[in-house]
């Protein structure tokens, strides 16, 4: 389907083939991280995770198609076509990674690679109704890949399941290991942000929920809506980059840029501390629960011709605030919603516990299977 892949291999060569996102380096295979800038860019070295999934038996089967410089939740891109959506013809893919999920959502590939710093795996991975993993922070190398906000980003599987993405994420992160749980009863969730959510999405959400035997509702603060934090280090990377190139940037992507550079020193710091703060709040508010159950968007794929400046802050509410946290959160198809487009269930921990989150999808995914399955077909 047009508009997913950028590049692909001559010889994609043994093992199970992996969609890469067009962020992270791939030797010898262009590499455009979705910009003019760098659309002739062939890299001599691989990322460090492309290398690990070369090395674990993996294959890149291509580079695929994301917001430019990972930098918006739509996957509109300006230079290279708007991504669509398998999953839901004429609507949005998401972004930045949309490229990634469309490829799993057409069955092109049952595995991705995407990267995450405010929602870039989860958002596509929900609106294209497939599974999709933002690691703990810092857990997999982010070396070879072009940064956003470098203590916000992180490298992280898609996959058609929950264990696919488990499978990434053991060559992903060396050292990791799945575990086992006997049952969802084994674990307290709490439940937040559902009225802030679709009439339809909440209730798939919900249902979904209340296969937790051992759940409550939480009181949980979103994220302070000063992001300057983030921004200040979007500017960082794009400050020697930008001037004199401003014409070779986007339409949706090059005001983002011009109002990161405007970010004061004062503004930064005042968010950085807002950020601790935040930290802080979160954690208490969360009390001794095991994991933190949320709608992972709160509506379904919009339009493809939609404003991606007016959905941006409404589509990351529920999954910027554990990329500020830097915690693990999981998106995992629920079932379908408004105007019978996919809904998606958020499952979040404390930093570190990857295998927690990921075991309880495993389950999850599972029981709702059962129940009559979490996939939409095109």
């Amino acid at each position: 389907m047009d508009g997913i892949w950028l590049a692909r291999p001559e010889d994609t060569g043994a093992g199970e083939p992996v969609a890469v996102k067009d962020l992270l380096d791939t030797a010898r295979l262009t590499t455009t991280y979705g910009s003019a800038l760098f659309a002739d860019h062939v890299p001599a070295v691989s990322a460090d995770a492309v290398r690990l999934l070369e090395a674990g038996g993996f294959a890149v089967a291509g580079k695929t198609n994301l917001h430019e410089f990972a930098y918006g939740i739509s996957s509109q891109n300006a230079h290279y076509g708007t991504v669509p959506n398998p999953a839901a013809p004429g609507r949005l893919a998401g972004g930045s990674s949309g490229g990634s999920a469309a490829a799993i959502a057409a069955e092109d590939v049952e595995l991705a690679l995407g990267t995450d710093s405010a929602g870039s795996i989860r958002i596509p991975a929900a609106w294209c109704g497939i599974v999709g993993f933002k690691p703990t922070h810092g857990l997999v190398s982010v070396e070879g890949c072009f940064a956003l906000a470098p203590s916000f980003d992180t490298v992280g599987p898609m996959a058609s399941t929950v264990e696919g993405c488990e499978r990434l994420l053991r060559v992903l992160a060396p050292g990791f290991e799945p575990f086992e749980l006997e049952s969802l009863e084994e674990l307290e969730v709490g439940i937040a942000w559902l009225d802030r959510a679709d009439p339809l999405v909440r209730e798939r959400v919900l249902e979904a929920a209340s296969l937790f035997p051992r759940r409550r509702e939480l009181e949980l603060p979103l994220a302070p809506v000063n992001r300057s934090d983030f921004m200040r280090e979007v500017a960082d990377v794009h400050r020697a980059l930008f001037p004199g190139n401003e014409e070779l940037y986007g339409d949706n992507v090059r005001g983002k840029i011009e109002r990161c550079l405007r970010v004061t020193d004062a503004e930064a710091a005042a968010a950085e501390r807002e950020r601790a703060e935040y930290h802080e709040r979160f954690l208490e508010a969360c009390g001794e629960v095991d994991l933190v159950v949320t709608p992972t968007v709160l509506l379904v794929a919009p339009p493809a011709d939609a404003d991606e400046l007016a959905l941006r802050l409404p589509a990351t509410d529920h999954t910027y605030p554990f990329s500020s946290l830097g915690r693990p959160a999981l998106a995992l198809p629920c079932g379908p919603a408004e105007d019978g487009l996919p809904a998606s269930i958020q499952l979040a921990a404390l930093a570190g516990e990857d295998a927690r989150v990921l075991a309880a999808g495993r389950l999850l995914e599972s029981s709702l299977s059962r129940l009559g399955g979490t996939r939409l077909s095109s």
